[in-house]
């Protein structure tokens, strides 16, 4: 016979949890001998260790209760399927795993695999840190609102980065973002971006700088994000306008005398009156 603290050392449990089991009617529990002691046979032993056995793999008690009184088929029916609702969990937390590891490498934890393959692209290619966070931070959203075109938008960027003239456009949006709005130099950089989309969309059609098929909605929210990310976006947008081109996530052409008149319309409106 054995006593309480024998009986949890064999079931390698604690005193506590012992007599927990006993106050959830779990674990029977002995009349005092004689002494003044429980007394455990080797059956508590078997008892005792089916239910920490099934307890450690996180079966609710009241669960354990209905096993242990059932009959031999029924426990393995039931343990069966506790052991396919556990296998569902691993696989589960596996996948919480996979998302912590891609959390570890950055753009991998929110965006498709194809682009991602396009950033680190640009990467190699020695764009910007900061083109490339806009474009990420732009996809992210994107890529979320419309999965299914993600292979269709990125098949065209892919042919878009082949050409070295695309790979400069991106090299000189980069040498924007470090030019202040009163910067001539941003001036000149910005008739370098207005040339180069005017001869691509003259040469390849205008879809072939315009492939943002998306809402208007949706369109502004992502330039929203996109100039908050890099304020001096804003001030490249508006020489292009005055060069014939509207727009970040989604390009179209504007007459460049009507964009040059609101700029001048707009820069008289900020100065103050004489007087």
């Amino acid at each position: 016979m054995l006593t309480i603290g024998e009986l949890a050392s064999y079931a390698h449990v604690t005193v506590r949890a012992v007599r927990h089991y006993h106050a959830k009617g779990l674990l029977p529990e002995p009349e005092r001998d004689h002494s003044g002691y429980r007394r455990y046979d080797a059956g508590a032993v078997v008892a005792l260790i089916r239910i920490r056995t099934l307890a450690e793999a996180g079966v609710p008690l009241a669960r354990v209760r209905e096993l242990l009184q059932a009959d031999e088929e029924e426990f393995a029916a039931q343990v069966a399927d506790i052991d396919r609702r556990l296998r569902a969990e691993i696989r589960e937390r596996q996948r919480h795993r996979e998302r912590l590891a891609r959390l570890a490498a950055g753009d991998n934890l929110v965006l498709p695999p194809e682009v991602v393959g396009f950033l680190d692209r640009l990467r190699a290619l020695g764009v910007d840190e900061r083109i490339i966070q806009l474009e990420r931070d732009g996809w992210i959203p994107l890529a979320a609102h419309s999965p299914e075109r993600v292979q269709e938008w990125m098949a065209r960027k892919r042919r878009q980065i082949a050409d070295p003239r695309f790979v400069d456009f991106y090299l000189t949006l980069g040498q924007a973002l470090d030019r202040t709005d009163d910067d001539p130099q941003l001036v000149g950089l910005a008739d370098e971006l207005a040339a180069y989309i005017t001869r691509m969309a003259d040469e390849q059609g205008e879809d072939y700088v315009d492939d943002a098929d998306i809402e208007p909605p949706f369109v502004q929210l992502m330039d929203a994000l996109a100039f908050d990310t890099a304020p001096p976006a804003l001030r490249l947008v508006e020489l292009l306008k005055q060069r014939g081109w509207t727009g970040w996530t989604k390009l179209r052409r504007v007459d460049p005398k009507r964009g040059a008149t609101r700029a001048r319309q707009q820069g008289t409106a900020k100065r103050p009156s004489p007087g």
